[in-house]
């Protein structure tokens, strides 16, 4: 399970700026891109420790999940 925390500007959960994977905080340095399905966003990202990440936001459920990983 991922827990996120997000920028909250003109909508909740814009867009994230920490989150937490197995123990593990990382920052996000840049949000490199952002696409939406029927019931998600999904939010590709590069964190502190330099690796790429996707996440997916369901807001109808309120949960995050880890969709892909790749070593920077």
């Amino acid at each position: 399970m991922v827990q996120v925390q997000c920028y909250s500007g003109a909508k909740g959960n814009e867009r994230p700026v920490r989150f937490q994977l197995d123990g593990h905080e990382y920052m996000v340095q840049d949000v490199l891109d952002q696409w939406y399905g029927p019931e998600e966003t999904y939010f590709k990202l590069l964190a502190d420790d330099q690796n790429i990440y996707i996440l997916r936001y369901r807001p109808a459920v309120d949960t995050w999940s880890l969709e892909s990983f790749r070593k920077g």
